[in-house]
This record gives structure tokens, sequence and C-alpha cells, in this order.
């Protein structure tokens, strides 16, 4: 399981980027995440981008291509520049892709729109990662995103799913069955979000809850109880062969010697 974790970056600059990846790299941490959000994104997304490729290409590196940050000028533009994306990408053994619509969807140019044009495309052979949020029909009254995900597989560009945080399992155990049922025999990967949590990520998420994300009450006022939910869905993260994606800060040794002994219990 520990071999296998990925960890997501979190980063201001190219300086605090590199810091970043020596520590993985001296911790052995080879399978890192870089997402498409906050300040991460256009030109400064390129550069990490070619930072990561020149100077440090022996890692595993998911890169989140997000349409609504990358959106420039229209929607052709913006086609066209994933199209440059995809196809550097493509003879690029280091880094797969994570595509995803954004916070906001742009109109007539989320994942669904995209991946049915790059479907039409000639001498194009990619396969992408999406994101599934199980927690949408329940929690945010979103009845849309068992139809969305059919409607990505039937692309059949699909080689990846990468499930959103929730604390409900009965919730994301309904989802997963029928998230499997539906790629039947297809070689899909699972990956699925783990928030660590620490009385500052409760405080924070109070203040500004993620969009989408749902934490029941429960959990944000008990430390205790928030730490014996995570080694529960750590566990069914492993029942169901689903990678942890850490997506809280990790970047100090006390922080990754508290993941991995959440990990090993």
């Amino acid at each position: 399981m520990i071999s296998n974790l990925r960890f997501e970056l979190s980063f201001k600059n190219i300086s605090q980027l590199e810091n970043k990846l020596t520590f993985c790299k001296f911790n052995k941490i080879r399978n890192i995440n870089i997402p498409c959000k906050g300040l991460i994104k256009q030109d400064f997304f390129n550069s990490t981008i070619k930072h990561i490729s020149q100077y440090h290409n022996e890692l595993n590196v998911t890169y989140h291509y997000s349409l609504y940050h990358q959106y420039s000028q229209n929607k052709e533009k913006s086609y066209q520049d994933l199209l440059h994306f995809l196809r550097n990408s493509f003879s690029n053994t280091n880094y797969e892709i994570l595509l995803v619509s954004g916070s906001n969807k742009k109109k007539n140019f989320d994942a669904i729109n995209v991946l049915s044009k790059i479907k039409e495309e000639k001498n194009l052979k990619v396969k992408l990662g999406i994101a599934y949020n199980p927690y949408l029909k329940k929690y945010f009254k979103d009845t849309s995103e068992r139809n969305r995900f059919d409607r990505k597989l039937s692309t059949g560009l699909i080689n990846s799913i990468w499930f959103q945080y929730g604390t409900d399992i009965k919730v994301l155990q309904n989802e997963v069955t029928y998230l499997k049922n539906a790629v039947k025999y297809e070689k899909i990967k699972l990956f699925g979000s783990l928030l660590i949590p620490s009385k500052q990520f409760i405080a924070r998420f109070k203040f500004r809850p993620w969009k989408g994300v749902y934490i029941t009450e429960k959990f944000l006022c008990s430390m205790n109880d928030f730490y014996d939910f995570t080694r529960d869905l750590i566990q069914f993260y492993i029942n169901n062969n689903i990678t942890p994606v850490i997506e809280t800060d990790f970047a100090s040794p006390e922080k990754l010697d508290y993941i991995y002994s959440l990990l090993r219990n």
C-alpha cells in the first residue's frame, strides 16, 4: 500500500516546487500528482511540467488538466491548446493525465464535450483519467454523475477513475459497485482521494469548505472520530483495490510519519 501511494503537491513557485520534489526523492516518493487550480494554471502549469520533465523525469507524475483553468480566449483556442498538450504527452512515458472539467464547468467545453472531440481526432491515441464524485446525488442534489460517467466511458479513452473525497462509505460503496459493473472487464485503474485529519485542516475546512467535498459535522468536531473514519476509508480502499491519493500537506518528516502510521495500523 505505502509503495503505491500517490501524493498531490501544492506550491506557489518553482523554488517551492523544487524543495518539495527534493523532499519526495529523499523519502523515496515517486508517485506524485500536480493539480491545475489556484496559482497552478496557464503559464505556471506549463512551466511546472517543463521543470519536472527536465530535472525530475524519473518521477511517476499525473497532471490534472482543468478545462476551466486552462481555458484561453475561446473554445477552439482552448481545445487546440489541449491537443498540443496531449500530442506532446503521448510520447512521454513519465506522466499521465487526469482530465477534469474544473470547479465551474464551461458551457459546451467540459470533459464530456472534449472527450467526444478527442475521439474523432486522427493519429491521436491517448488514454485519460476522469474524476468521479460519489456524493453529488445525496449531499449536493446533483443527479447527473452516473450519466456523465457513462458518456465519458463510451468514448473508449478512459484508463483511470479518480474518486472525490467524502465521509460516507456506504454511498462510496454503492458508487464503486456501479462503476465496476459499468467498466466490466476493461483495465481501468481506481484512485481515491485521502485527506489526513488535523486541527489545522479542520479549521480551514470549516472556514472555507472545498466545493463538492462532503465531510460530516461529526468529524469536524472530533479528531478521534475523524481519525477512526480515515482508517476505515483506507481499509475500504485496500479492499477495493483503490490507490489512495494524499491531498493534504505531507512535506515534512512529522507529517509523512503520521500518514504512514495511519496506513500501517
